[in-house]
């Protein structure tokens, strides 16, 4: 409970960053994602497909 009246009370502080700086980081991470995707979509299959291979030896 005490981690979420944190995050609440990070969002709600408007001292230092705005909504335009949201959107900007938001803008910069979804361009990151498109760039990489490729990248990103054979990680989290290599790393899902080890998971399934491993478990299945248990």
């Amino acid at each position: 409970m005490e981690l979420r009246k944190e995050i609440r009370r990070f969002f709600l502080e408007e001292d230092g960053i705005g909504v335009v700086e949201v959107i900007l980081i938001l803008v910069v991470i979804i361009g990151l994602i498109i760039i990489f995707k490729k990248q990103l979509t054979a990680l989290v299959n290599n790393t899902f497909s080890n998971i399934t291979n491993k478990a299945g030896k248990l």
